[in-house]
Protein backbone atom coordinates (compact mmCIF):
# COMPACT_ATOMS: atom_id res chain seq x y z
CA UNK A 1 0.00 0.00 0.00
CA UNK A 2 1.63 3.30 -0.87
CA UNK A 3 1.99 6.00 2.02
CA UNK A 4 0.04 9.34 2.38
CA UNK A 5 0.75 11.72 0.06
CA UNK A 6 4.03 14.41 0.24
CA UNK A 7 3.13 18.42 -0.05
CA UNK A 8 4.99 19.82 -2.93
CA UNK A 9 7.38 21.17 -0.23
CA UNK A 10 8.66 17.65 1.58
CA UNK A 11 9.09 16.68 -2.54
CA UNK A 12 10.95 19.51 -2.75
CA UNK A 13 13.42 19.27 0.52
CA UNK A 14 14.14 15.31 -0.90
CA UNK A 15 14.82 16.71 -4.65
CA UNK A 16 17.28 19.27 -2.95
CA UNK A 17 18.83 16.48 -0.26
CA UNK A 18 18.97 14.09 -3.69
CA UNK A 19 21.72 16.92 -5.05
CA UNK A 20 23.36 18.36 -2.31
CA UNK A 21 23.54 15.45 0.06
CA UNK A 22 23.80 12.29 -2.51
CA UNK A 23 25.07 14.36 -5.74
CA UNK A 24 22.17 12.88 -7.67
CA UNK A 25 21.14 15.17 -10.51
CA UNK A 26 18.36 16.49 -10.42
CA UNK A 27 16.09 15.10 -13.48
CA UNK A 28 17.49 11.60 -12.15
CA UNK A 29 15.94 12.38 -8.85
CA UNK A 30 12.92 14.08 -9.85
CA UNK A 31 12.46 10.47 -12.40
CA UNK A 32 12.95 8.68 -9.60
CA UNK A 33 10.91 10.51 -6.56
CA UNK A 34 7.53 8.10 -5.87
CA UNK A 35 5.47 11.18 -4.14
CA UNK A 36 5.94 13.36 -7.26
CA UNK A 37 3.44 11.69 -9.30
CA UNK A 38 0.74 11.50 -7.30
CA UNK A 39 0.82 15.88 -6.83
CA UNK A 40 -1.62 17.68 -8.74
CA UNK A 41 0.23 18.85 -12.00
CA UNK A 42 0.70 22.44 -10.10
CA UNK A 43 2.21 21.03 -7.26
CA UNK A 44 4.70 19.27 -9.07
CA UNK A 45 5.73 22.71 -11.03
CA UNK A 46 5.87 24.17 -7.94
CA UNK A 47 8.20 21.54 -6.43
CA UNK A 48 11.09 21.35 -8.90
CA UNK A 49 10.79 25.75 -9.52
CA UNK A 50 11.20 25.63 -5.67
CA UNK A 51 14.33 23.43 -6.19
CA UNK A 52 15.66 25.03 -9.32
CA UNK A 53 15.46 28.17 -7.75
CA UNK A 54 17.17 27.08 -5.00
CA UNK A 55 20.08 25.59 -6.26
CA UNK A 56 20.36 28.80 -8.82
CA UNK A 57 20.52 30.95 -5.47
CA UNK A 58 21.78 28.55 -3.26
CA UNK A 59 25.09 31.36 -2.61
CA UNK A 60 22.87 34.23 -2.25
CA UNK A 61 20.86 32.34 0.04
CA UNK A 62 23.33 30.78 2.26
CA UNK A 63 24.62 34.74 2.58
CA UNK A 64 21.03 35.29 4.09
CA UNK A 65 20.89 32.60 6.35
CA UNK A 66 24.49 33.37 7.37
CA UNK A 67 23.86 36.55 8.69
CA UNK A 68 20.57 36.00 10.66
CA UNK A 69 22.25 33.05 12.41
CA UNK A 70 23.36 33.70 15.45
CA UNK A 71 26.56 30.71 15.03
CA UNK A 72 26.42 27.57 12.18
CA UNK A 73 24.69 25.31 12.21
CA UNK A 74 26.20 21.69 13.28
CA UNK A 75 27.15 19.04 10.14
CA UNK A 76 24.44 16.90 11.28
CA UNK A 77 21.85 19.50 10.65
CA UNK A 78 21.73 18.89 6.72
CA UNK A 79 17.69 18.50 6.82
CA UNK A 80 17.37 21.97 8.74
CA UNK A 81 19.80 23.70 6.47
CA UNK A 82 17.79 22.44 3.92
CA UNK A 83 14.51 23.47 5.39
CA UNK A 84 15.88 26.91 5.75
CA UNK A 85 17.73 26.99 2.42
CA UNK A 86 13.95 26.40 0.86
CA UNK A 87 11.86 28.46 3.00
CA UNK A 88 14.48 31.65 2.42
CA UNK A 89 13.91 31.06 -1.37
CA UNK A 90 10.58 31.19 -1.26
CA UNK A 91 10.45 34.32 0.80
CA UNK A 92 13.11 36.24 -0.61
CA UNK A 93 12.75 34.97 -4.84
CA UNK A 94 9.80 33.16 -5.43
CA UNK A 95 7.18 36.11 -4.11
CA UNK A 96 5.50 33.24 -1.61
CA UNK A 97 2.95 35.23 1.18
CA UNK A 98 5.68 35.32 4.24
CA UNK A 99 2.81 33.46 6.14
CA UNK A 100 3.06 30.25 3.97
CA UNK A 101 6.86 30.07 3.67
CA UNK A 102 7.15 30.14 7.18
CA UNK A 103 4.15 28.15 8.78
CA UNK A 104 5.43 25.43 5.88
CA UNK A 105 8.82 25.21 6.89
CA UNK A 106 8.05 25.21 10.28
CA UNK A 107 5.38 21.88 10.14
CA UNK A 108 8.37 20.43 7.57
CA UNK A 109 10.75 20.98 10.19
CA UNK A 110 8.14 19.41 12.91
CA UNK A 111 8.52 15.87 10.60
CA UNK A 112 12.11 16.26 9.61
CA UNK A 113 14.36 17.73 11.79
CA UNK A 114 15.65 17.42 15.47
CA UNK A 115 13.25 18.99 17.87
CA UNK A 116 15.33 21.79 18.92
CA UNK A 117 15.58 23.40 15.38
CA UNK A 118 11.77 24.18 15.24
CA UNK A 119 12.08 27.13 17.07
CA UNK A 120 15.24 28.13 15.15
CA UNK A 121 13.54 27.76 11.60
CA UNK A 122 10.52 29.93 12.88
CA UNK A 123 12.84 32.38 14.16
CA UNK A 124 14.98 32.88 10.91
CA UNK A 125 12.48 32.37 8.46
CA UNK A 126 10.36 34.93 10.64
CA UNK A 127 13.29 37.80 10.75
CA UNK A 128 13.85 37.33 6.56
CA UNK A 129 10.17 37.49 6.22
CA UNK A 130 10.43 41.08 8.28
CA UNK A 131 13.64 41.92 6.19
CA UNK A 132 12.49 41.25 2.90
CA UNK A 133 12.10 44.67 0.89
CA UNK A 134 15.71 44.83 1.62
CA UNK A 135 16.60 41.36 0.81
CA UNK A 136 17.71 41.82 -3.10
CA UNK A 137 20.13 44.46 -1.68
CA UNK A 138 22.17 41.51 -0.37
CA UNK A 139 25.37 41.41 -2.41
CA UNK A 140 26.32 40.40 -6.54
CA UNK A 141 24.26 37.59 -7.26
CA UNK A 142 26.19 36.45 -10.28
CA UNK A 143 29.30 36.41 -8.21
CA UNK A 144 27.58 34.88 -5.31
CA UNK A 145 26.05 31.93 -7.20
CA UNK A 146 29.29 31.19 -9.46
CA UNK A 147 31.81 28.44 -7.71
CA UNK A 148 35.66 29.93 -7.49
CA UNK A 149 36.53 27.40 -10.26
CA UNK A 150 34.17 28.45 -12.42
CA UNK A 151 34.09 32.01 -12.14
CA UNK A 152 38.02 31.86 -12.94
CA UNK A 153 37.66 29.96 -15.37
CA UNK A 154 35.23 32.23 -17.34
CA UNK A 155 36.89 35.55 -16.22
CA UNK A 156 40.46 33.68 -17.77
CA UNK A 157 38.74 32.56 -20.83
CA UNK A 158 36.10 35.61 -21.40
CA UNK A 159 36.83 38.42 -19.19
CA UNK A 160 35.19 39.77 -16.60
CA UNK A 161 32.55 41.82 -18.11
CA UNK A 162 31.43 38.22 -20.01
CA UNK A 163 31.83 36.28 -17.36
CA UNK A 164 28.93 38.64 -15.45
CA UNK A 165 26.94 38.42 -18.05
CA UNK A 166 27.19 34.37 -18.31
CA UNK A 167 26.16 34.34 -14.22
CA UNK A 168 23.62 36.91 -14.40
CA UNK A 169 21.59 34.65 -17.26
CA UNK A 170 22.09 31.73 -14.94
CA UNK A 171 19.61 33.23 -12.52
CA UNK A 172 16.46 32.99 -14.43
CA UNK A 173 14.42 30.45 -15.81
CA UNK A 174 14.65 29.69 -19.80
CA UNK A 175 12.13 29.93 -21.77
CA UNK A 176 11.59 26.60 -24.01
CA UNK A 177 13.18 26.22 -27.18
CA UNK A 178 11.62 23.92 -30.11
CA UNK A 179 13.00 22.55 -32.88
CA UNK A 180 10.54 21.78 -35.91
CA UNK A 181 10.62 18.90 -38.68
CA UNK A 182 9.46 21.89 -41.20
CA UNK A 183 7.51 24.60 -41.75
CA UNK A 184 8.39 27.11 -38.60
CA UNK A 185 6.21 29.74 -39.26
CA UNK A 186 2.92 27.57 -39.50
CA UNK A 187 3.66 26.07 -36.10
CA UNK A 188 5.55 29.26 -34.35
CA UNK A 189 1.52 30.56 -34.65
CA UNK A 190 0.17 27.62 -33.40
CA UNK A 191 2.57 27.67 -30.17
CA UNK A 192 2.80 31.58 -29.90
CA UNK A 193 6.19 31.28 -30.11
CA UNK A 194 9.03 33.73 -32.08
CA UNK A 195 11.31 32.57 -34.52
CA UNK A 196 14.82 33.38 -33.32
CA UNK A 197 17.02 34.10 -35.87
CA UNK A 198 18.74 30.87 -36.15
CA UNK A 199 15.26 29.29 -36.89
CA UNK A 200 14.88 27.61 -33.35
CA UNK A 201 11.28 28.32 -32.03
CA UNK A 202 11.15 29.86 -28.46
CA UNK A 203 7.92 30.29 -26.22
CA UNK A 204 8.02 31.22 -22.32
CA UNK A 205 8.03 28.04 -20.26
CA UNK A 206 4.73 27.22 -18.56
CA UNK A 207 2.34 23.95 -18.63
CA UNK A 208 2.89 20.56 -19.82
CA UNK A 209 4.78 20.19 -23.11
CA UNK A 210 2.97 17.05 -23.91
CA UNK A 211 0.07 19.16 -23.90
CA UNK A 212 0.56 21.75 -26.40
CA UNK A 213 -0.23 21.53 -30.45
CA UNK A 214 2.26 19.03 -32.40
CA UNK A 215 3.33 17.01 -29.47
CA UNK A 216 1.36 14.19 -29.80
CA UNK A 217 1.49 13.51 -33.78
CA UNK A 218 5.42 14.36 -33.55
CA UNK A 219 5.89 17.48 -34.83
CA UNK A 220 8.41 19.01 -33.09
CA UNK A 221 10.95 18.23 -30.23
CA UNK A 222 12.60 20.62 -27.22
CA UNK A 223 16.49 21.60 -28.15
CA UNK A 224 18.28 24.55 -26.75
CA UNK A 225 18.55 26.93 -29.88
CA UNK A 226 22.53 26.64 -29.36
CA UNK A 227 22.17 22.50 -29.50
CA UNK A 228 20.25 22.62 -32.96
CA UNK A 229 23.39 24.12 -34.59
CA UNK A 230 26.28 22.40 -34.55
CA UNK A 231 24.13 19.61 -36.51
CA UNK A 232 23.41 22.22 -39.47
CA UNK A 233 26.93 22.19 -39.52
CA UNK A 234 27.51 19.15 -41.77
CA UNK A 235 25.89 20.92 -44.62
CA UNK A 236 23.74 19.16 -46.71
CA UNK A 237 23.41 15.69 -45.52
CA UNK A 238 20.09 14.12 -47.40
CA UNK A 239 20.83 10.69 -48.73
CA UNK A 240 24.11 10.25 -47.52
CA UNK A 241 25.53 8.38 -44.23
CA UNK A 242 26.13 10.22 -40.93
CA UNK A 243 27.59 8.61 -37.74
CA UNK A 244 25.72 10.50 -34.44
CA UNK A 245 28.27 9.66 -31.87
CA UNK A 246 27.19 9.73 -28.17
CA UNK A 247 23.70 10.03 -29.90
CA UNK A 248 21.28 10.53 -27.30
CA UNK A 249 18.76 12.22 -26.30
CA UNK A 250 18.61 12.43 -29.40
CA UNK A 251 17.82 15.72 -30.95
CA UNK A 252 20.93 15.93 -33.06
CA UNK A 253 19.50 12.77 -34.61
CA UNK A 254 15.98 13.66 -34.95
CA UNK A 255 17.68 16.74 -36.86
CA UNK A 256 19.67 14.78 -39.14
CA UNK A 257 16.89 12.48 -39.74
CA UNK A 258 14.73 14.81 -40.66
CA UNK A 259 17.25 16.26 -43.31
CA UNK A 260 16.98 12.71 -45.16
CA UNK A 261 20.33 11.25 -43.78
CA UNK A 262 20.67 8.38 -43.14
CA UNK A 263 21.93 8.17 -39.98
CA UNK A 264 23.83 5.53 -37.43
CA UNK A 265 22.89 6.46 -33.57
CA UNK A 266 25.58 5.57 -31.47
CA UNK A 267 25.23 5.17 -27.47
CA UNK A 268 25.45 3.09 -24.52
CA UNK A 269 22.42 1.00 -24.36
CA UNK A 270 21.12 2.96 -21.09
CA UNK A 271 20.83 6.20 -22.90
CA UNK A 272 19.66 4.72 -26.49
CA UNK A 273 16.49 3.70 -24.73
CA UNK A 274 15.69 7.40 -24.86
CA UNK A 275 17.03 7.94 -27.92
CA UNK A 276 15.13 5.08 -29.52
CA UNK A 277 11.41 6.67 -28.01
CA UNK A 278 11.93 10.39 -28.79
CA UNK A 279 12.73 9.21 -32.23
CA UNK A 280 9.47 6.90 -32.54
CA UNK A 281 7.40 9.76 -31.15
CA UNK A 282 8.90 11.95 -33.93
CA UNK A 283 8.19 9.04 -36.34
CA UNK A 284 11.84 9.67 -37.29
CA UNK A 285 14.06 6.89 -38.55
CA UNK A 286 17.81 6.03 -37.73
CA UNK A 287 20.12 2.81 -37.41
CA UNK A 288 20.84 2.68 -33.59
CA UNK A 289 23.94 1.08 -32.66
CA UNK A 290 24.55 0.06 -28.65
CA UNK A 291 28.20 0.49 -28.04
CA UNK A 292 31.13 2.08 -26.76
CA UNK A 293 31.94 5.06 -28.94
CA UNK A 294 35.75 4.67 -28.50
CA UNK A 295 35.61 0.81 -29.33
CA UNK A 296 33.24 0.68 -31.99
CA UNK A 297 33.49 1.02 -35.61
CA UNK A 298 31.15 0.88 -38.58
CA UNK A 299 31.69 -1.42 -41.66
CA UNK A 300 33.16 1.40 -44.18
CA UNK A 301 34.12 5.13 -43.06
CA UNK A 302 31.60 7.40 -43.17
CA UNK A 303 31.45 11.40 -45.06
CA UNK A 304 29.49 12.60 -41.90
CA UNK A 305 30.28 12.23 -38.60
CA UNK A 306 29.08 14.05 -35.64
CA UNK A 307 30.53 13.65 -32.31
CA UNK A 308 28.83 14.91 -29.22
CA UNK A 309 31.14 14.18 -26.51
CA UNK A 310 30.61 13.79 -22.54
CA UNK A 311 31.78 17.08 -20.68
CA UNK A 312 31.12 18.82 -17.77
CA UNK A 313 27.85 20.77 -19.25
CA UNK A 314 28.80 23.62 -17.74
CA UNK A 315 27.32 25.70 -21.25
CA UNK A 316 23.71 24.18 -19.85
CA UNK A 317 24.10 25.61 -16.33
CA UNK A 318 20.78 27.66 -16.82
CA UNK A 319 18.47 24.98 -17.95
CA UNK A 320 20.08 22.20 -15.04
CA UNK A 321 21.34 24.33 -12.10
CA UNK A 322 21.81 21.53 -10.21
CA UNK A 323 25.74 21.35 -12.35
CA UNK A 324 27.03 23.70 -10.28
CA UNK A 325 26.98 21.77 -7.15
CA UNK A 326 27.83 18.69 -9.11
CA UNK A 327 30.66 19.02 -11.06
CA UNK A 328 34.20 20.27 -10.09
CA UNK A 329 37.34 21.36 -11.84
CA UNK A 330 38.91 17.77 -11.04
CA UNK A 331 36.29 16.25 -13.27
CA UNK A 332 37.87 18.70 -15.82
CA UNK A 333 41.26 16.05 -16.43
CA UNK A 334 39.29 12.50 -16.42
CA UNK A 335 36.52 14.11 -19.54
CA UNK A 336 39.52 15.55 -21.83
CA UNK A 337 41.44 12.11 -21.72
CA UNK A 338 37.81 10.93 -22.62
CA UNK A 339 37.19 13.81 -25.06
CA UNK A 340 40.76 13.04 -26.76
CA UNK A 341 39.85 9.30 -26.82
CA UNK A 342 36.84 9.92 -28.77
CA UNK A 343 37.67 12.31 -30.89
CA UNK A 344 40.69 9.63 -32.23
CA UNK A 345 37.98 7.08 -32.95
CA UNK A 346 35.48 9.38 -34.55
CA UNK A 347 38.48 10.36 -36.83
CA UNK A 348 39.10 6.77 -37.79
CA UNK A 349 35.55 6.31 -38.86
CA UNK A 350 35.85 9.35 -41.19
CA UNK A 351 36.08 8.93 -44.67
CA UNK A 352 38.42 10.75 -46.78
CA UNK A 353 37.39 13.97 -47.78
CA UNK A 354 34.87 13.60 -44.83
CA UNK A 355 33.44 16.11 -42.42
CA UNK A 356 33.77 16.02 -38.56
CA UNK A 357 32.04 18.01 -36.28
CA UNK A 358 32.93 17.86 -32.73
CA UNK A 359 31.18 19.85 -30.28
CA UNK A 360 30.41 19.97 -26.37
CA UNK A 361 27.97 21.80 -24.28
CA UNK A 362 30.81 23.22 -22.18
CA UNK A 363 31.96 26.27 -21.26
CA UNK A 364 35.21 25.40 -20.53
CA UNK A 365 38.02 25.91 -23.22
CA UNK A 366 39.74 22.62 -22.58
CA UNK A 367 36.91 20.86 -23.11
CA UNK A 368 36.59 23.12 -26.96
CA UNK A 369 39.15 24.41 -28.82
CA UNK A 370 42.33 23.04 -26.46
CA UNK A 371 41.09 19.25 -27.85
CA UNK A 372 40.74 20.98 -31.11
CA UNK A 373 43.94 22.32 -30.95
CA UNK A 374 45.68 19.53 -30.16
CA UNK A 375 43.81 16.62 -32.71
CA UNK A 376 45.30 19.26 -35.15
CA UNK A 377 48.97 19.50 -33.96
CA UNK A 378 48.99 15.43 -33.65
CA UNK A 379 46.98 15.04 -37.18
CA UNK A 380 47.97 16.58 -39.99
CA UNK A 381 45.46 14.92 -42.21
CA UNK A 382 42.33 16.93 -40.87
CA UNK A 383 42.05 21.31 -41.07
CA UNK A 384 39.49 23.51 -39.78
CA UNK A 385 36.85 24.21 -41.71
CA UNK A 386 35.64 27.84 -40.64
CA UNK A 387 31.88 28.75 -39.56
CA UNK A 388 30.14 31.57 -41.59
CA UNK A 389 28.24 33.37 -39.92
CA UNK A 390 25.47 32.95 -42.58
CA UNK A 391 25.51 29.22 -41.23
CA UNK A 392 24.30 30.76 -37.71
CA UNK A 393 21.35 32.85 -38.27
CA UNK A 394 23.78 35.74 -39.07
CA UNK A 395 25.03 36.18 -35.79
CA UNK A 396 28.62 36.90 -36.14
CA UNK A 397 28.68 36.92 -32.50
CA UNK A 398 28.53 32.97 -32.28
CA UNK A 399 32.10 32.96 -34.60
CA UNK A 400 35.40 32.55 -33.38
CA UNK A 401 38.14 34.56 -34.76
CA UNK A 402 39.58 30.89 -35.76
CA UNK A 403 36.44 30.03 -37.42
CA UNK A 404 34.62 27.58 -34.78
CA UNK A 405 31.29 28.22 -32.83
CA UNK A 406 30.88 29.27 -29.78
CA UNK A 407 27.70 30.35 -27.93
CA UNK A 408 27.32 31.54 -24.49
CA UNK A 409 24.42 31.92 -22.36
CA UNK A 410 24.75 36.01 -22.68
CA UNK A 411 24.31 35.77 -26.52
CA UNK A 412 20.34 36.39 -27.25
CA UNK A 413 19.99 38.04 -24.08
CA UNK A 414 17.18 39.92 -25.29
CA UNK A 415 15.32 36.56 -26.22
CA UNK A 416 15.83 34.58 -22.71
CA UNK A 417 19.78 33.65 -23.59
CA UNK A 418 21.47 30.37 -24.92
CA UNK A 419 23.04 27.29 -23.68
CA UNK A 420 27.13 27.63 -24.09
CA UNK A 421 28.19 25.61 -26.64
CA UNK A 422 31.51 24.72 -28.41
CA UNK A 423 31.92 22.93 -32.09
CA UNK A 424 34.46 22.90 -34.30
CA UNK A 425 33.93 21.71 -38.18
CA UNK A 426 37.29 19.67 -39.74
CA UNK A 427 37.61 17.97 -42.62
CA UNK A 428 40.02 15.36 -43.48
CA UNK A 429 42.29 15.56 -46.32
CA UNK A 430 41.99 12.90 -49.17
Amino acid sequence: MPGPPQSARACALDLLEAVLGRRRPLDDAIADHPGLARLAARDRAFARLLVATTLRRLGEIDALLARRLDRPLPAKALAVRNILRLGACQIAFLGTPPHAAVDTMVALAAGRAPPPFKGLVNAVLRRLARERPALADAGDAARLNTPEWLWDSWRAAYGEATATAIAAVHLAEPPLDITVKADADLWAGRLEATVLPTGTLRRPIGGAVSGLAGYGEGAWWVQDAAAALPARLLGEVAGETVLDLCAAPGGKTAQLAAAGARVIAVDREPRLARLEENLARLRLGAKTVAADVAAWRPDAPAPFVLLDVPCTATGTIRRHPDIVHLKTAADIPRLVALQDRLLAAAVDMLAPGGTLVYCACSLEPEEGPRRVEALLARDRRLARAPVAAAEVGGLAELVTAAGDLRTLPCHLAQFGGLDGFYAARLRRTG
